[in-house]
């Protein structure tokens, strides 16, 4: 692994506590929320599966001067319990209930993976509360999936089958399996990675899985009225077998998006989906970019 890497890893995965002074911590429906700094345009970071906020480490540190951010924690990830019954949908309420009871003007959410899910569903009914989304490897449908008509409801099953039974040391091993397959080109960071979301709890993760697999937002995206910033990774490795290059990729993602009015797609290089670990440079340029445009629209 390369200083930089390295260095970027040691950052983001501090378990936030020492980097941080007296965050306030409150819960908003099912949702755990953190207020990290209460200066400047407002930022709301929604981690990915089996994640907390030490998915967002680096940048709430880079951040934290310049935007108020609040760091959110799903039920059951990062050592919370579960709340039964939670929906991508009751999730988007909670999340419109933080927005309005705290009186946070025009955030942008920032969402990985099933963040990135939430946020786009969220966008889809609550553009007026919102300056923009930035979603990082979160998309409106799985992918390979988009085929698909009509009830989904057998690809959420089977995903949960994938979970059901695990011991907590067989649910630690998958997770080290797809964080080197999926989740991080460094395998060193990928066993990080893996040692975090294991914290997980095993029938939130597979709930949630189901639902994104099942999940198709795609009929909903032209209600979207605020600014996308789709960041897409690419790992050139990883897709020669199959004849995709990075612009198919990035195209690939566009189709997938087709019906945002305002939409751009970022690829970022040599990422797998862990992409602010991967290229933390390369992430943050993009983030900034995207973060400055959005801010500056929703001001005029």
């Amino acid at each position: 692994m390369t200083k930089k890497l390295f260095a970027g890893l040691a950052l983001a995965l501090s378990l936030l506590a020492p980097a941080f002074s007296a965050p306030a911590k409150f819960e908003a429906g099912a949702l755990q929320v953190e207020q990290i700094s209460g200066k400047g345009p407002a930022l709301i970071l929604i981690p990915g599966l089996a994640c907390g906020p030490w998915a967002w480490a680096d940048t709430t540190e880079r951040l934290r001067g310049k935007y108020s951010i609040y760091l959110l924690t799903l039920p059951g990830f990062d050592g919370r319990k579960p709340v039964p019954g939670t929906t991508l949908e009751s999730l988007a309420g909670d999340l419109a209930t933080l927005i309005e009871s705290r009186k946070i003007v025009k955030p942008v959410l920032v969402g990985h993976s099933l963040g990135g899910t939430l946020s786009l569903a969220f966008a889809a009914e609550h553009s007026n509360l919102i300056a923009g989304v930035v979603a990082v490897d979160g998309l409106p449908v799985f992918p390979g999936t988009e085929g698909m008509t009509g009830d989904r409801s057998a690809l959420g099953q089977r995903m949960r089958a994938q979970f059901e039974g695990q011991t907590p040391e067989q649910f630690k091993l998958g997770q080290q399996a797809y964080m080197k397959q999926i989740g991080s080109v460094d395998e060193a960071i990928a066993m990080k990675l893996a040692e975090f979301s294991s914290r997980s709890d095993i029938a939130a993760t597979a709930d949630f899985a189901a639902q994104v697999m099942t999940a198709d937002l795609r009929p909903k995206l032209a209600s979207i009225k605020v600014p996308v910033v789709e960041i897409s990774p690419f790992n050139a490795p990883d897709f020669a077998a199959m004849g995709v290059d990075e612009n198919r990729k990035t195209g690939y993602y566009r189709m997938l998006l087709a019906g945002i009015e305002k939409l751009d797609v970022v690829s970022i290089a040599a990422a797998r989906h862990f992409v602010m670990f991967d290229q933390p440079e390369k992430f943050a340029a993009a983030l900034d970019g995207a973060l400055a445009s959005m801010v500056e629209s929703a001001a005029r």
